[in-house]
């Protein structure tokens, strides 16, 4: 029986981030809405109660009864979950006078405590509350303290019950991590048996006893989830997985090509169907970006279907759905705001039976089960790409001249990140590393790409557009294309790379002379929000 902590989201922006510092941790956590706590799963061993953007004493708080939790399990109580805790118990929250964000230091704190063991001096914590505790009950103990807060963490005495205001699982917490561990491992007794070999073998195990010798069918899209999903389910059930890759004509330059060779030498039964023709055909004149999408999100099912439909004897349909998509598909009232079905549509309209190999797992996680299974690097590494393909990065209408405008420009900025070398230290080098990536540290010195650092990039085609250039001596009248490459850790909000000059003129130099119908670039420095990281 795999041990778990329950985190009770109470709305919180980094409730996801509680979760994968835990993971991290080898230890294995499932989120769940702050109303709906697993009483008869005897596998928890602790409870992590997460923020809220809400403050305890507003009527539309979220609150719940904790006495059938309380003395049960430890608890731990991050800022809303501690505010909460001390509210409910007689002690008092008000708001702050002014709004504590940003960087503060533990200027004094417990170090026996067992919460706060080998918690350095001074350590840098992150504060982002309206409210602060300016009482705490009568039977609790302040363990910690900051210049402007102070009561920054507090223990109910006698009781393993813990609240502290700052976030430890944000990566501006210098020893967040250690303090997680403190309460997992040391308070909880955590065992840390969760890695990506124990999820190989007992998902492999699980996957050949619920699916026996049935045939399943995977729509794969070239991205980390389906190709990661697709190994994983060969591995446990072999010929009996047929996959299926749609290439819609919008795809990256050769990747069709490059991805069905990638699937063929990792032994996958693939069908390649170039679908292009179709998809052209059917956007013709069409520029509204809502409008792309659902052609060619119906295009796609209806190509998959036909294809399927072959397969006679399929009973399972297998996703790449991952753990952040389940998440996000419930409100933490229970109720369903947003499906994450990958293939919109096609459970229902096919009416099999629906398998989802890694929606216990974050993005970090699926890669390292990816790398753990021998997949190549390139494949594991890779940035997302939305579903509709290039067709989102054209503005106006989509032709296959325009394609293979932006295929080369974009094949271009993105060789340019994989060959660009960076030397990282200190923070940059930890948060790296943090993130699962290979890389070897000399002298406190890690070597990546840009690629590697950054979430997701891509080129976009201003087909609207035309501006004027000179090309040896004569005048042009043509295309601009613009680059986009963003850091994030999960998409919900995202920064422009700051990448450096000497590789930015390169790359627009090589586009410009390299690229025919492009005669200017620019660089899209805006961040999400209020933009979206893509322009469609």
């Amino acid at each position: 029986m795999q041990e778990k902590i329950i985190i009770l989201d109470f709305g919180s922006q980094t409730t996801q981030l509680i979760g994968r510092r835990v993971r991290e941790l080898n230890m294995y956590c499932e989120i769940v809405p702050y109303n709906k706590f697993p009483h008869d799963d005897p596998s928890v061993i602790g409870v992590i109660l997460s923020g809220s953007p809400f403050s305890v004493y507003d009527e539309k708080a979220f609150k719940v009864d904790l006495s059938n939790i309380r003395g049960k399990y430890p608890i731990l109580g991050i800022c809303y979950g501690a505010q909460f805790m001390a509210y409910t118990n007689g002690g008092k929250v008000e708001p702050a006078g002014t709004r504590e964000y940003g960087r503060a230091h533990l200027s004094t704190f417990d170090a026996q405590n067992p919460l706060l063991k080998d918690i350095r001096e001074n350590s840098q914590v992150w504060m982002s509350h309206g409210d602060t505790i300016t009482a705490i009950p009568d039977n609790f103990k302040i363990i910690a303290s900051t210049q402007k807060v102070a009561i920054a963490a507090y223990q109910a005495v006698g009781e393993k019950l813990w609240g502290v205001q700052f976030h430890p699982e944000v990566f501006h917490s210098q020893d967040g991590t250690q303090l997680l561990k403190n309460f997992v491992v040391d308070i909880c007794g955590g065992k840390q048996d969760w890695s990506a070999a124990s999820f190989i073998e007992s998902t492999v195990a699980q996957l050949k006893e619920t699916l026996g010798n049935d045939r399943v069918i995977l729509g794969l899209s070239g991205g980390v989830d389906s190709s990661v999903a697709a190994v994983l389910l060969n591995k446990a059930i072999g010929k009996n997985l047929t996959c299926i890759f749609v290439d819609h004509g919008m795809l990256r330059k050769n990747e069709f090509q490059n991805v069905m060779h990638d699937y063929e030498c990792l032994g996958l039964n693939v069908i390649g169907v170039d679908a292009s023709k179709k998809f052209f055909s059917e956007l013709a004149g069409v520029t509204e970006p809502e409008k792309k999408r659902k052609i060619i999100g119906k295009g796609f099912i209806d190509v998959f279907d036909a294809e399927a439909q072959k397969i006679t004897d399929a009973k399972w349909l297998a996703q790449g759905t991952i753990y952040p998509d389940c998440i996000e598909s419930l409100s933490i009232t229970g109720t369903t705001i947003k499906s994450h079905h990958n293939v919109g549509g096609l459970p229902e309209k096919m009416n099999l039976k629906l398998c989802e190999p890694l929606r216990l797992l974050f993005k970090d996680e699926v890669r390292r089960v990816g790398r753990e299974l021998g997949m190549p690097e390139h494949l594991i590494k890779r940035h997302p790409f939305p579903g509709p393909g290039l067709a989102v990065r054209i503005l106006g209408d989509i032709t296959p001249e325009k394609v293979r405008i932006l295929q080369d420009a974009d094949d271009i900025f993105i060789q340019g990140l994989r060959d660009y070398k960076v030397k990282l230290q200190g923070e940059e080098a930890r948060r790296v590393l943090a993130a699962g990536i290979p890389a070897d540290m000399t002298n406190g010195e890690i070597e990546v790409s840009l690629y590697d650092q950054i979430w997701q990039a891509g080129a976009v085609l201003l087909s609207t557009v035309r501006s004027v250039g000179v090309m040896g001596d004569e005048r042009t009248y043509e295309h601009p294309v613009a680059l986009r490459a963003v850091t994030s850790t999960d998409a919900m909000t995202a920064d422009w790379a700051h990448l450096p000059y000497d590789f930015m003129a390169k790359v627009s130099n090589d586009i410009i002379n390299k690229v025919k119908g492009v005669n200017r670039v620019c660089y899209d420095i805006s961040s999400k929000p209020p933009a979206t990281i893509e322009w469609e």
